[in-house]
């Protein structure tokens, strides 16, 4: 069998594109919610557990 040069054999080239990639897609993360957070204080309004609706009457059982 042939042996062959393990820096030749890597599937990629060796540098930061990875890296890169990764820091810059969680910046963007962090970008966006950052921006969800403050678009969501500035509109208080009603969360989806404050409900003013009164309770159905109660029937009696038999």
């Amino acid at each position: 069998m042939k042996k062959i040069d393990p820096d030749k054999a890597r599937q990629g080239p060796k540098g930061r594109p990875v890296l890169l990639v990764l820091l810059t897609s969680l910046i963007l993360a962090l970008l966006v919610w950052g921006a969800v957070e403050f678009y969501g204080q500035m509109h208080p309004g009603r969360g989806f557990m404050d409900d003013d609706a009164t309770p159905p009457a109660s029937t009696p059982s038999q």
